[in-house]
C-alpha cells in the first residue's frame, strides 16, 4: 500500500539486515476482497486456525467490522488480554473500593473502571459515589493532579490503569507532581506490561485447550515499545505475529499474513502498522516510564500472578505512590460469583458461551469487567451480536 512507502520501507530495510523473523507488509494485495478470497484459499490447506488479538481496541474494531463473519470456518479469531480494565481483577477493585471510602479522600480513575464491579455484584465505585464517597472520573492523570491542586486540604489518588500505552502519560504526571511538591496527591499504579502476560499465556497448561496459532499484536503498545518487542513469539515460541493497525483493511491485511505464514509455515513479525510504529517504538517515552516505576509482580484476572507484569512506583516517588499510604492487598480468589470473565481473557470461552452473558450480565448491569469496558471482549460481542 502507498502509505507503507518512504520512513516505512527504510525501516523495514534496518529491519531486513538485522534479520531474525522479520517480513514486510510491501506487495499485499491491496482490494480486501481479493484479500479475503487469499484467505480463503490459503486456509482450505489448514485445518482449524486460531488467531488471538490482545488489544483491547482490536477486539471492538473486529466487532465493528464484523470480520469474523467473512472469514472461512476454520480461521477463528479469539480475544486474548487486551483490555486493562478486564485483566484489573476483582480483589484490586475491592482495595479501590476500601480506599474510596476513606474519609478526606478524593478517588479518581477512567470512566469504565469506576463501573467495573468488584467481588460483590453491583458494588463499584460508581455505586459508593451514588451512597457518598467522593469518586470522580477523569481523562488523564493530569486532570486528576490538577484536581488536588484545587483542592489542598483534601487526598486525591488516581487509580492508573493501563498497558505501555498510558504508562507514559502516568509516569510525567508523576514527575510534574514531585516537581510542584504536590503532598496531597497520589497514584494507585495497577499498570501493567504486554510481554509478560503474553508468555504466562502461551506457557499456561490449561492453553492446550485453546492453541493459538498466531498473533495480532497491539499497535498503540507498539507505538511506545517498538515492533520489536515482540519479536520473542516467532523466534521463541515458532509463533507468526502482526503489528496490527486499527482500521478494518488494516485486520484484514494483518490476518492475510498470519494465514500465509502459517501456509508457508514461516513463523515471524510482520509490522503492518509501519505508519506509526518504528522498530524501536518511542525511546523518550520508555525513558520516561523507566525512571518512574520498575518492573514487579501483578495480579491479572484470568492468569493470576506474573512476575514482572506490573509497573511499580519507584522509591524516589514513594511520596506519591497510593499503594504505599494506604496499603494495597488485594485478594487473589476475590471475584464475583458466576463470572467468567477470566476464562473470556484466555480464549477459553467466547463470550455467547457464558451463561449469564445476555441475560444476568448486561452492560446496564455487568457482573464482569469484560462486559463494561468498551475494550470489552463481552460487550463487543453484546453490542454487535456477533
Amino acid at each position: 500500500m502507498s502509505r507503507r512507502k518512504g520512513a516505512a520501507a527504510a525501516e523495514e530495510e534496518e529491519m531486513r539486515k538485522r534479520g531474525a523473523g522479520r517480513l514486510s507488509a510491501e506487495h499485499v494485495p491491496v482490494e480486501p476482497g481479493a484479500l479475503l478470497e487469499e484467505i480463503r484459499r490459503m486456509a482450505r490447506s489448514l485445518g482449524q486456525v486460531q488467531l488471538m488479538e490482545i488489544c483491547g481496541t482490536h477486539t471492538m474494531a473486529i466487532a465493528r467490522a464484523g470480520l469474523k463473519s467473512l472469514l472461512p470456518e476454520n480461521i477463528r479469531l479469539i480475544s486474548g488480554p487486551g483490555c486493562p480494565v478486564c485483566v484489573t481483577p476483582a480483589g484490586a477493585v475491592d482495595e479501590l473500593l476500601r480506599i474510596s471510602s476513606i474519609p478526606g479522600v478524593i478517588m479518581a480513575s477512567y470512566g469504565d473502571l469506576l463501573r467495573v464491579p468488584g467481588s460483590r455484584r453491583g458494588d463499584s465505585l460508581l455505586r459508593r459515589m451514588a451512597q457518598g464517597a467522593d469518586v470522580r472520573m477523569v481523562y488523564s492523570p493530569i486532570d486528576a493532579l490538577e484536581m488536588a491542586g484545587k483542592h489542598p486540604d483534601r487526598q486525591v489518588v488516581f487509580a492508573g490503569v493501563g498497558f505501555e500505552t498510558t504508562a507514559p502519560g502516568t509516569a510525567a504526571c508523576l514527575m510534574e507532581a514531585r516537581e510542584r511538591r504536590m503532598s496531597n496527591f497520589s497514584v494507585l499504579s495497577l499498570l501493567k506490561t504486554t510481554e509478560p502476560a503474553v508468555r504466562a499465556l502461551v506457557d499456561a497448561p490449561q492453553m492446550r485447550e485453546c492453541r493459538i496459532d498466531g498473533f495480532l499484536c497491539p499497535g498503540h503498545v507498539a507505538v511506545i515499545t517498538g515492533a520489536d518487542s515482540f519479536a520473542f513469539l516467532p523466534e521463541e515460541y515458532g509463533l507468526p505475529a502482526v503489528v496490527s493497525g486499527f482500521e478494518p483493511e488494516d485486520l484484514v491485511v494483518s490476518v492475510y499474513l498470519l494465514v500465509k505464514m502459517l501456509a508457508e509455515g514461516r513463523p515471524a513479525l510482520v509490522n503492518e502498522y509501519a505508519r506509526l510504529v518504528r522498530g524501536s517504538g518511542n525511546p523518550a517515552a520508555r525513558k520516561a516510564v523507566d525512571a518512574v516505576f520498575a518492573p514487579g509482580g501483578s495480579l491479572w484476572r484470568g492468569l493470576g500472578e506474573i512476575s514482572e507484569s506490573g509497573l511499580a512506583i519507584r522509591e524516589e516517588f514513594a511520596a506519591w505512590d497510593a499503594a504505599r499510604q494506604y496499603g494495597f492487598c488485594p485478594d487473589a480468589g476475590a471475584e464475583a460469583a458466576g463470572c467468567r470473565c477470566g476464562d473470556v481473557i484466555r480464549g477459553l470461552l467466547a463470550p455467547q458461551e457464558c451463561p449469564l452473558f445476555g441475560l444476568a450480565c448486561l452492560p446496564e448491569d455487568p457482573v464482569g469487567p469484560c462486559m463494561v469496558s468498551g475494550e470489552g471482549a463481552c460487550a463487543a460481542a453484546y453490542r454487535y451480536r456477533e
